[in-house]
């Protein structure tokens, strides 16, 4: 890691959750699907099984929006619910 994207990543980490969750969602969202990716060979496989899956019609997809959508319904739910 460059020392520039070090101190990148540092003060990203200073960032408050959400922020790092908006910041992570708004950098996911500028990346070409033809860059080839760094995923872990087992995440390659499940890829592949799932898109297999909506192929076939055994599933059907969740747009982005809503699953964007229900993560946020969910995290406002758990920050209601008292913890510890």
């Amino acid at each position: 890691m460059s020392p520039a994207l070090e101190t990148l990543y540092q003060a990203a980490l200073a960032l408050p959750e959400e922020e790092r969750v908006e910041l992570a969602d708004r950098l996911l969202g500028t990346l070409s699907p033809d860059v080839p990716s760094q995923l872990h060979p087992a995440w390659r496989a499940e890829l592949k099984r799932r898109s297999a899956q909506i192929e076939a019609g055994e599933v059907a997809p969740i747009p982005w929006n809503e699953v964007r959508r229900l993560g946020w319904e969910a995290v406002a739910e758990d920050e209601k619910t008292p913890h510890g």
